[in-house]
């Protein structure tokens, strides 16, 4: 009898062990906010919906969103009916989002992740959210392999970095106004891994930019200027016919590069995107038929 009820609780507990290892797996995350849904892609966390998807490619521009995964319509204002119907195991958001908390928390259990926080270290603060996901999904390997690889990266690409002019690294917000970025920003994150240097010496906010007019590029006329796509609707033209765009010594350099986009507010892969994309184009710039003025 002893036997049995030993045999009977060994094949429970192994069942039970078999079902939590089954729901972890496949477990479902969804998220409204961008940074949290590169990096789940990244270290392959299975995601049933991510917020306004066709905005996430005109600004992040990669890694893909799984194909399975549902838009949830506005990262601000989601669709909450459409989202209670995924029943997603969690939910997880930025502190950006805070005020969905309670509506959010109807649905499923929400889980708050910060980046860019006062003060703290940029780059180590991308490696601790990274791991954070990686903990909340059963993902710490690749969590620690996506960290590993992007180490990796910047390392192989300082040390093959052309000389160049400090770098001023711009977003338009329309034809006269430009976000400007700077310390605790993830493109300075980039620079300082890839030992370039950032132009940009005035204070920035929690996010890493100043908001200025254009005008306060022409304290900087010996930098090299990085305009980071998407441009607002119409400001290309504009820029074309402005007066001042026009007569701004670093818009008149002929070497200034225009990435593609690379979500300025990312983790990770997006640190991956920028240090790619821009190393890219400044060998272009530099390489013999791009000659470099700097």
């Amino acid at each position: 009898m002893r036997r049995t009820v030993t045999l009977l609780f060994a094949r429970a507990t192994l069942l039970l062990t078999s079902l939590l290892t089954f729901t972890s797996a496949h477990a479902q995350f969804a998220t409204v906010d961008w940074t949290i849904a590169e990096t789940l892609v990244a270290i392959g966390a299975p995601i049933s919906g991510v917020a306004q998807q066709q905005d996430y490619y005109d600004w992040v521009g990669e890694p893909r969103i799984p194909q399975g995964a549902t838009d949830l319509g506005l990262r601000a204002q989601p669709n909450f009916e459409l989202l209670a119907q995924l029943a997603p195991e969690q939910i997880l958001i930025s502190p950006m989002f805070a005020s969905l908390t309670p509506r959010l928390e109807r649905i499923a259990p929400v889980t708050s992740l910060a980046l860019f926080s006062p003060g703290a270290d940029t780059w180590q603060e991308m490696q601790a959210l990274t791991r954070a996901l990686g903990e909340l999904t059963d993902r710490e390997a690749a969590a620690e392999q996506l960290i590993e690889d992007t180490q990796t990266l910047m390392d192989s690409l300082r040390e093959t970095q052309p000389d160049t002019a400090p770098l001023l690294m711009m977003q338009f917000m329309d034809a006269r106004h430009v976000r400007i970025f700077g310390e605790n920003s993830l493109y300075n994150a980039v620079l300082e891994q890839l030992g370039l240097a950032n132009a940009w010496d005035q204070p920035t906010n929690d996010w890493g930019f100043a908001l200025t007019g254009i005008e306060a590029l022409a304290r900087y006329p010996d930098a090299r200027l990085v305009i980071i796509d998407p441009l607002p609707l119409g400001v290309e033209e504009q820029l074309a016919t402005s007066g001042l765009w026009q007569q701004l010594p670093i818009a008149k350099n002929a070497n200034l590069l225009r990435l593609p986009p690379v979500w300025s507010f990312g983790a990770l892969p997006s640190a991956q995107r920028f240090a790619n994309v821009l190393t890219a184009e400044l060998k272009q710039k530099t390489s013999p038929s791009g000659q470099s003025n700097d």
